[in-house]
């Protein structure tokens, strides 16, 4: 099987129609269902377990409620009509001060399904002119509406789901 690639090596086109946004919506709506699935029944120290210099299972679905606030924030710069999209925290210097691995699994687990659904009732809450518009993604250097952050966001989660597979497959077993 070929390695995951890094985020940061990613490119993305993005033309989904503006009719997509529903089944983005939905994507985005199941993740946390899809984390706590995924995890279910693993051992606190299984899920606090690093394997190398990477993140624990634990802290990567902490990183998913931490970049919460990024993609909120974009929705402001979308809705405050910027030209360009705030950029993310490359070294990721929130998750690894919030110390999630000194929190109870349920706890964090609670945490993201919370922060995206903050996330998916203020999608809901957007017109249709609200979803076709548009900012320099700072990173990318290209154009994205909020249906494309929204893809974006989506392939992010999808990222580190693949993370927290490659981890516990290197513990020995998914």
């Amino acid at each position: 099987m070929p390695r995951k690639a890094l985020w940061i090596e990613r490119q993305f086109t993005f033309d989904l129609p503006l009719t997509m946004f529903p089944n983005v919506l939905e994507r985005l709506r199941g993740t946390p269902a899809r984390v706590e699935e995924r995890v279910a029944g693993l051992m606190s120290e299984r899920l606090r377990a690093r394997v190398g210099e990477g993140w624990s299972i634990q802290e990567t679905v902490g990183h998913l409620i931490e970049v919460e606030a990024l993609w909120i924030g974009r929705l402001d710069d979308f809705a405050q009509g910027l030209e360009r999209l705030r950029p993310a925290d490359m070294s990721n210097r929130r998750t690894i001060d919030a110390d999630y691995n000194a929190r109870e699994a349920a706890a964090v687990l609670a945490g993201f399904r919370a922060v995206r659904g903050e996330l998916v009732g203020r999608l809901e809450r957007l017109a249709d002119e609200d979803i076709a518009r548009t900012a320099l993604h700072p990173r990318l250097g290209q154009p994205m509406r909020v249906l494309d952050l929204m893809v974006f966001a989506a392939e992010h989660d999808d990222h580190h789901l693949a993370g927290i597979t490659e981890i516990l497959g290197a513990q020995g077993g998914g």
